[in-house]
């Protein structure tokens, strides 16, 4: 391990420059990151948080055999800033993966078809908003704020165009997934 490695690793501070590569070979420690405008930005997250991914996840994987990859909240996606962002859940279709897959060892090009993100309390309305333009700039088709403590899914397909789910309403992906269609309760419960 190089010494700059080494510095990096046991000083690693939300705000700290550092590059992609630099970012790339942060430890495996539980944490999560971003890197905006060159900065780290430690990525909020807790148990129900990641069981809600879990749940979002297995639903997608459900409908996405042969159409693409599904990641769960550790793929870093470079935005046209050059941000790196990593949506808690996210589709991306097989065309649009270099090479039609397997998925790269580094970073995607660009941001995923689908973006999900569980919002956490702690996160900021200019915060979230800014990486919502941010993938619609970089690709995304849809981006999808999943709210816990409400129960609630809001679907943006575009910065300004948005839809709320609750309860019983059923939540589409359209033509991205075909089938994909389930009671927005089952977001929140494996039962």
């Amino acid at each position: 391990m190089a010494i700059a490695d080494v510095e990096i690793q046991s000083n690693i501070q939300p705000g700290m420059k550092i590059t992609e590569d630099e970012l790339m070979r942060l430890p495996k420690d539980g944490r999560r990151w971003e890197l905006v405008e060159g900065r780290l930005k430690e990525v909020p997250t807790n148990w129900r948080h990641d069981e809600i991914g879990g749940i979002i996840v297995a639903l997608l994987m459900a409908h996405s055999r042969g159409l693409g990859s599904v990641t769960t909240g550790q793929a870093g996606f470079r935005m046209k800033n050059r941000n790196i962002r990593v949506p808690d859940v996210s589709f991306t279709r097989r065309e649009r993966i270099p090479g039609g897959g397997p998925a790269p060892e580094t970073f995607g090009d660009a941001a995923p078809d689908l973006c999900v993100e569980i919002i956490s309390p702690s996160e900021s309305p200019e915060d979230i908003a800014g990486k919502m333009r941010e993938y619609f700039t970089s690709g995304a088709e849809q981006v999808w704020h999943v709210f816990p403590e409400t129960q609630q899914v809001i679907v943006f397909t575009s910065p300004t165009e948005a839809q709320t789910f609750n309860g019983d309403d059923i939540l589409n992906a359209g033509e991205m997934l075909p089938g994909f269609s389930y009671r927005v309760a089952e977001f929140f419960s494996w039962e």
